[in-house]
C-alpha cells in the first residue's frame, strides 16, 4: 500500500473517532456526513509527513491532522453547489430551504 493510502486510512480512522455521534443528533450527523464522505486527504497526509520528517510520531500530529481536515470543507457561502462527489451537499441533505441559514 502506498504511503498516501496508508496515511489516508489512518486519517479516516482518526476522524471517525474524533466526531462521534452524540446529541444534538442532527448536527453531529451533518458533521459526519461531510467529514467522513471521503476524499484524498492530501492536507492531513502532508501534515503527517511534515511531522515525520522532523522526527515526530504520527500520533502526536493526530489532533492537528483532524483539525486541518475539519476546517477545509467548503461552506455554502463559498461553494453553493447542490452536489459534491455525486451526493447532495450538506446544506441540501440536512436543511430545507425554510430552515437553512444559507
Amino acid at each position: 500500500m502506498s504511503y498516501i493510502l496508508l496515511k489516508a486510512d489512518s486519517v479516516n480512522k482518526a476522524l471517525e473517532s474524533a466526531v462521534a455521534l452524540r446529541q444534538p443528533l442532527k448536527i453531529h450527523e451533518a458533521m459526519r456526513y461531510s467529514l467522513l464522505a471521503g476524499g484524498k486527504r492530501v492536507r492531513p497526509v502532508l501534515c503527517i509527513a511534515a511531522c515525520e520528517l522532523i522526527g515526530g510520531e504520527e500520533s502526536l500530529a493526530s489532533p492537528t491532522v483532524c483539525a486541518v481536515e475539519m476546517i477545509h470543507h467548503d461552506l455554502p457561502c463559498m461553494d453553493n453547489d447542490d452536489l459534491r462527489r455525486g451526493k447532495p451537499t450538506n446544506h441540501r441533505a440536512f436543511f430545507s430551504a425554510k430552515t437553512s441559514p444559507f
